[in-house]
């Protein structure tokens, strides 16, 4: 087996280490884990709230009943349980997870500041189920043309994830080797959002940074724990193979200042409409108007405003860019 296909299962934990101990961890790393960021009774509540939202589509999922743990009864989704449309990412629960005093306290302490902007982004409720969708897809979130640490994302993990309940894979330090990559391979594919932020690597490719001694880890993580990576970082999603439900958001926090005042006026807008973005909170900014298909067909169940708003206070307006600092 190529070494870029063995999978080590470790967690770079933080738990009594200082701001500056784990940060200098991600740096050196790519990825870290924060512990216990919210209570182990504020995970289950929001697994509670994602299950309730999936159930509500009413097409069979029951959360009490694997036999209804399977495609037919889902929404449309990616790899089994990775949420983006149906106005998801402005769902009450949603707004009220990215906003823990715990998660905003951990991007503050990145990048020094407590003027942030959020992205909009969805969730991930993947059930074990039968013939899931292995397919590898190693990628960075971050062009070569964009120099240095801009975007550190995040997940806020709600279930226990260890070995056989799939995650996050990570190409440990890959981050620090990425720019040599691109100087020197010849790049044609670059941009499937439209935009120069994802890159997806080959196997042949992943086995180049094997050999430059990036180990590829499969994260493990407890209910609360936040995973932090540099978007240079190389990583994929592998689905659940054992009998626990993967459950979590992604977060994406970065300082207002990173934003230009069209970003700025592109972010409101897209707040406005209840719309999603990439994990960029204050680049990449578009408005996505396609309508989710399932089953080949436009889905006649897609919504353009969340079932539960959340509440517009201050704080959430100036996270989500429709009210300045």
């Amino acid at each position: 087996m190529p070494h870029a296909q063995s999978v080590a299962t470790e967690s770079l934990i933080v738990s009594a280490k200082t701001a500056a101990d784990w940060k200098n961890d991600l740096a050196r790393n790519g990825y870290v884990v924060v512990k216990n960021v919210i209570s182990e009774e504020k995970a289950a509540y929001y697994v509670d709230q994602m299950q309730e939202w999936l159930e509500g589509f009413g097409l069979g999922y029951n959360r009490s009943d694997k036999s209804t743990w399977k495609p037919e009864n889902l929404p449309a989704n990616m790899k089994g349980g990775m949420y983006h449309d149906y106005a998801v990412a402005h769902e009450s629960f949603n707004w009220e997870a990215r906003m823990e005093p715990g998660v905003l306290d951990v991007f503050s302490q990145i990048w020094n500041t407590e003027e942030l902007l959020v992205s909009f982004d969805g969730i991930n409720l993947t059930p074990p189920i039968k013939n899931p969708d292995t397919a590898k897809w190693p990628h960075i979130d971050q062009s070569p043309n964009r120099l240095g640490l801009e975007c550190i994302q995040g997940i806020l993990n709600f279930n226990p994830n260890g070995p056989e309940d799939g995650g996050l894979t990570v190409l440990r330090g890959s981050h620090t080797v990425v720019p040599e990559f691109f100087k020197t391979h010849k790049v044609t594919n670059m941009g499937s959002w439209g935009f120069e932020d994802f890159y997806m690597f080959d196997d042949e490719q992943q086995e180049w940074f094997a050999e430059k001694g990036c180990e590829t880890v499969k994260v493990c993580v407890g209910p609360g724990d936040l995973i932090l990576w540099d978007s240079r970082t190389v990583h994929y999603n592998v689905p659940p193979r054992g009998e626990i439900v993967r459950a979590l958001l992604y977060v994406c926090l970065t300082p207002a200042s990173f934003a230009t005042p069209g970003s700025m006026k592109q972010k409101k807008a897209i707040f406005e409409m209840w719309g999603r973005t990439t994990h960029w909170p204050h680049a990449n900014l578009h408005l996505d108007h396609k309508v989710p298909r399932r089953n080949g067909v436009p889905d006649p169940l897609n919504r353009t405003e969340p079932i539960k708003k959340p509440i517009l206070s201050d704080k959430l307006l100036k996270l989500a860019g429709a009210m300045p600092y």
